[in-house]
């Protein structure tokens, strides 16, 4: 049987590097408050990732680390980005609030065609995920059903809700990879009935994963279309995918899991790159530590996060 040949679509990418990570709080089942997190490890495996999506083609922008949000590191949850119109998280846990509008003012200032603040819970790509012109939009733990509503209004996209059933995987991405336009893996019990009849419809030929498969974060990775990013534990997924005519690169991400997060999690997906794009000097120098600050984001006003602004706008501007 051969296998299909496959074509890498190149693509803009934000992170954020975990100058601040730590475990303090358990806002899911994988976190453990005071397990120690070897932070200079956490770097070496985060610049590794970088380093490998570079390798690979793809341009990596950078957002500034604010003291005392530990989890920004998880850029994937800022946002859901569509067509360049920018869709910023609503968290639904306080502790990770702040980071709504350290996110919002990195992406208003850049060239984005429209960037609003969520007005319902939504944790961004965690939750939200795109299979070719359809976005799969989770909830369960995490993002309302209500957003689900908002996204497909504001982003233009039809929208397929599937709801997750196990606290484990608490938001889409850690149960789905969506591998190209028409095809992803998933680990089937994740989801309730409604949700798994979707999938099923949706991809007939699924890559299904194993329970414990998904508890090693295998299916929390970035494809762009050949090569996929996924946890170097992941020896019988990179097999079934290198079957399919994947190829898979594996990435040490394990000191992230102690937070419940992978490499998906880290990665932000903007767009896809334009063949013009040059590449950023230095890891970081994207980012502008000086123009945020974690007191600001605790200011911001509920009016302001449930409204819609363009670049030009500020959130906290009369």
């Amino acid at each position: 049987m051969s296998r299909p040949e496959r074509a890498a679509r190149p693509r803009r990418l934000l992170m954020c590097p975990p100058t601040y990570f730590s475990v303090d709080y358990a806002i899911n089942p994988w976190m453990v408050p005071g397990r120690p997190v070897d932070r200079s490890l956490a770097v070496r495996q985060w610049e590794h990732l970088v380093d490998v999506y570079r390798s690979l083609g793809h341009r990596v922008e950078f957002a500034a680390p604010v003291p005392g949000l530990p989890d920004m590191v998880f850029s994937a949850n800022a946002a859901t980005v569509v067509d360049g119109r920018v869709l910023v998280a609503r968290f639904r846990h306080p502790e990770r609030a702040p980071e709504a509008l350290a996110f919002w003012r990195w992406f208003t200032g850049r060239p984005f065609t429209e960037v609003g603040m969520a007005a319902h819970v939504n944790e961004g790509q965690g939750d939200i995920l795109a299979a070719g012109r359809t976005l799969l939009a989770g909830t369960g733990f995490r993002t309302e059903p209500a957003a689900h509503d908002e996204v497909r209004r504001r982003l233009g996209r039809p929208v397929v809700t599937l709801r997750l059933a196990d606290p484990h995987f608490y938001h889409l991405d850690t149960a789905l990879c969506v591998l190209s336009d028409t095809e992803a893996a998933y680990y089937p019990g994740a989801f309730d009935r409604a949700g798994l009849a979707r999938l099923e419809a949706l991809f007939p030929d699924a890559l299904l994963a194993t329970r414990e498969e998904a508890a090693r974060f295998e299916l929390n990775a970035f494809s762009d279309g050949r090569h996929v990013v996924l946890p170097n534990t992941a020896d019988r997924l990179a097999d079934r995918l290198s079957e399919r005519g994947f190829e898979p690169v594996g990435v040490d991400v394990s000191e992230f899991r102690k937070a419940g997060g992978g490499a998906k999690c880290c990665t932000l997906e903007l767009d896809s790159a334009p063949s013009d794009w040059s590449r950023p000097e230095a890891p970081g120098a994207d980012a502008r530590p000086a123009d945020i600050h974690a007191a600001d984001a605790h200011a911001v006003d509920a009016q302001h996060l449930g409204a819609s602004r363009t670049r030009a706008a500020r959130p906290d501007a009369a």
